[in-house]
């Protein structure tokens, strides 16, 4: 069977569980074939199917994400490693290093709290060439990929990371202030009803936050202000019906807020100032 077959079979199968059946299929082929999907579609459409991709359309049948099976996710035009110990990057969360870009476009320090894959602060750092920047994340192994992908966009020299919980009381020791604070923090509610490849495939650590999905806003807020440069600002990702909620929790700590939209018209970043 050709790779034009061969995506074509599998776009239908994975059509079931599947909103973007055809660019899932089109990713799992370019990787089985360990090339570009653009180099792919120019000149391997009629090559033979690969041995290993009827492997990972099963798994991406049931229900692992693309990013996990190839190990590899876009974010801001950057190519970023992703592991099951992190969240993978998504486009909503770009809104976040925009609004970052719009409010401190002279940010010289920045903070990347709840780095996971680093993506954050890498894409702001890539942007910013005069800035570094700090990410820290509770989990050592979400710190080790953050670590990679500075190192393999070029960033290590200016992007540290660092294994800190923001729960624990002596988290901010040695950390300084900062222009720009960047946070993703997890704030789904405990019993939220999410997509298999969410709630069976990334860590739930990053995802859920109590039954409101507001405990580490509760957590992160009142300490802000410890962190944040005279004249700096933070962003923070939040859940499309959560403005009003962290909002209010942002004034109660001494802050004038701001918000911006996703490319969807929902509610995603939450500027405090």
């Amino acid at each position: 069977m050709t790779v034009a077959d061969a995506i074509r079979q599998a776009a239908d199968r994975l059509s079931a569980t599947s909103d973007t059946a055809r660019l899932d299929a089109e990713l799992l082929m370019a990787h089985a074939l360990g090339v570009s999907r653009s180099r792919m579609l120019v000149t391997l459409m009629r090559e033979d199917e690969p041995p290993a991709f009827e492997g990972l359309v099963a798994r991406r049948a049931a229900h692992e994400p693309v990013a996990y099976i190839t190990g590899v996710q876009e974010f801001r035009g950057l190519d970023f490693r992703v592991t099951p110990d992190t969240l993978i990057p998504r486009g909503d969360s770009e809104t976040i290093v925009e609004a970052a870009l719009e409010v401190a476009p002279g940010a010289q320090r920045v903070l990347d709290m709840g780095t996971g894959t680093g993506a954050l602060l890498l894409a702001v750092l890539d942007e910013l060439p005069d800035a570094s920047g700090v990410g820290i994340d509770a989990s050592d192994a979400a710190v080790a990929v953050a670590q990679e992908n500075g190192e393999r966009l070029g960033l290590s020299a200016r992007a540290g990371f660092l294994t800190r919980s923001w729960l624990d009381s002596d988290w901010r020791d040695g950390l300084g202030q900062f222009d720009l604070v960047l946070c993703n923090p997890p704030y789904v509610e405990q019993d939220a009803a999410l997509d298999p490849d969410v709630r069976d495939f990334e860590p739930g650590s990053a995802l859920f936050a109590g039954a409101e999905g507001l405990d580490d806003y509760r957590a992160i807020i009142p300490q802000l202000g410890k962190l944040i440069l005279q004249g700096g600002a933070a962003v923070l990702e939040i859940g499309v019906n959560q403005a009003e909620q962290v909002s209010a929790i942002a004034r109660d700590s001494g802050f004038e807020t701001g918000l911006r939209k996703d490319l969807a018209g929902r509610d995603r970043a939450l500027i405090l100032r």
